[in-house]
């Protein structure tokens, strides 16, 4: 059978990552001492459960907040060796992999986005100047995850099944979207879907199409971007939060199973894929084990998500409860009720266990439909299904405000009957509102899990009457919990707490540990 020619190139793109990941050098490689690399490592497990965070940005988020701190305390000058070292030692790449030369090239990466804080325009507030410097480090902390591990395979992957959208996708209806915008979306849409990218990945991935010299800038063109920053920041932001983008985030989202099990294929298979397709038997074989070992993956996924996020959560409710909720109910309303404490506690945890085992992760027919995507896919096969984006139709002011108004009501209604039945069973009102806090942020964090859970389903959800009335309910306290995610995101006070009370003085501790062992290992072989 012969290979769609999109697969071909994509094969060949595996193949050299391939070659990349085997190739064999003599080349020194940095090394942290493995005592200090223990007690870091620890150090970083603790912090995963307080600062919970999605497994495919852990690495990312780590780069983002050593690099943050390290600015606040280091010069820029020999800044790349001492940062690289504290990420090994955290665990976030393997001990003696990373080649001494890649000190030099994080070092010009860092130094370019210095120059461009240093140099952008100082006018503005304090608030805005404020999160251009982050939006900038973020994008940074992106830039150098890729270059210490270049995502070789995942590039290839996401410009192939962009390439593969653009001709399935249309718009339903009119619309003023020019074709270059359409497919631009389809772009930012398959890297959202396909490998669940951050915005931050994704900026840097357009910057890099616009600025063809972004990874090497002449001074000429850093002085630019530099006076041009703020309107680079809201050109791109509006890129990414175009009208459009969530619309066709949902569809191919629906449909990027196939593509990851392709990309399992071929991760397995790079030279010889071609060869191995043209057996059918042994093709139809390879899907069915790597969708197994996928939906393995994702339960255990899933769980470990659970775990984190409730006691991410339940640290944060346990802290205010100490400093807030007790001592307010014990001296001020004189009404503590230690009932009321384990039912707060309790119930967000049952939620959370109630939507992750409730949860939908494969069926039969979603196999045959998979097998069938993969098969298309791999030998070009059309298929007549067109994948529409209907675009929003104008609405009647009266009917919108209408359905408005009854949301308001099933928004009134969700908070009113749960405070009522809190308030019967003792709870004071201080209580109440700590606890549909955490009962919105956890039902905000398991639906995000359920969402995830739907990985490797393909097509679209049928629902009937009984989840409409759900959903008229239960949005409007998911709703409630993402604006909080959000708010506690930005001013989490254990996160402070660890970044500038706990974190700073331990990876002190943990660099002069390492250079005492490294004092004591020297006069060890001085003696003769």
């Amino acid at each position: 059978m012969e290979l769609a020619p999109g697969i071909k190139k994509l094969a060949l793109e595996y193949e050299r990552w391939d070659r990349s990941i085997q190739s064999k050098t003599d080349a020194p490689t940095i090394s942290v001492d493995e005592v200090a690399a223990k007690v870091a490592s620890f150090y970083e497990k603790i912090r995963g459960v307080v600062d919970w965070r999605e497994e495919h940005l852990l690495r990312k988020t780590a780069i983002e907040r050593i690099l943050k701190r390290r600015i606040l305390t280091n010069s820029k000058e020999d800044f790349a060796e001492p940062f690289l070292q504290e990420l090994i030692r955290g665990g976030h790449f393997p001990n003696e992999q990373i080649l001494v030369t890649k000190i030099e090239e994080i070092q010009k990466i860092v130094e370019k986005y210095f120059y461009l804080l240093e140099h952008s325009p100082q006018s503005g507030t304090e608030k805005v100047l404020a999160e251009l410097r982050m939006w900038l480090l973020s994008i940074a902390a992106s830039e150098i995850e890729e270059s210490l591990a270049p995502p070789i395979r995942e590039r290839a992957l996401i410009e192939f099944m962009t390439q593969d959208m653009k001709e399935r996708v249309q718009l339903k209806g009119e619309t003023t979207t020019t074709d270059e915008e359409k497919n631009l979306q389809i772009s930012v849409g398959v890297q959202r879907a396909l490998f669940k990218l951050d915005e931050a990945t994704i900026t840097y991935h357009l910057l890099e199409k616009k600025y063809q010299d972004w990874k090497a800038p002449s001074n000429i063109t850093l002085q630019q971007l530099a006076q041009t920053l703020p309107e680079i920041k809201n050109e791109l932001h509006k890129i990414i939060a175009h009208p459009l983008a969530e619309k066709l985030y949902q569809l191919i989202e629906k449909y990027d199973s196939p593509y990851l099990i392709i990309g399992d294929i071929l991760t397995l298979h790079p030279a010889e894929f071609e060869q191995f397709s043209q057996d059918a038997a042994a093709m139809e074989s390879g899907v069915q084990e790597n969708y197994k070992i996928r939906l393995k993956k994702l339960k255990g996924r899933m769980t470990r998500a659970a775990i984190y996020s409730t006691l991410s959560v339940l640290l944060t409710k346990v802290l205010i409860g100490f400093a807030i909720e007790i001592p307010l109910d014990t001296y001020v309303t004189g009404d503590f009720n230690q009932m009321t404490l384990w039912v707060s506690v309790a119930v967000p945890s049952l939620l959370m266990l109630l939507l992750v085992l409730s949860t939908k992760t494969s069926t039969e027919e979603n196999f045959k439909r998979l097998m069938m995507g993969v098969m298309r896919i791999t030998y070009g096969t059309k298929s007549e299904e067109v994948l529409e984006v209907s675009l929003a139709r104008r609405k009647r002011p009266m009917l919108e405000n209408f359905i408005k108004s009854i949301y308001l009501l099933s928004f009134l209604a969700s908070f009113g009957l749960i405070s009522w039945a809190l308030w019967s069973i003792g709870f004071s009102i201080l209580s109440i509102v700590i606890f549909l806090l955490f009962l919105s942020l956890v039902a905000f964090a398991g639906t995000k899990i359920r969402q995830r859970g739907r990985e490797l389903l393909i097509g679209k959800d049928k629902q009937g009457f009984v989840y409409t009335i759900f959903d008229l309910f239960s949005l409007p306290i998911i709703h409630t919990g993402g604006w909080l995610s959000r708010q506690v995101s930005r001013y989490n006070i254990l996160i402070v707490v660890f970044n500038f009370l706990i974190e700073i003085p331990f990876q002190l501790f943990v660099e002069f540990l390492e250079q005492w062992r490294s004092f004591l290992r020297e006069k060890r072989e001085e003696v003769h």
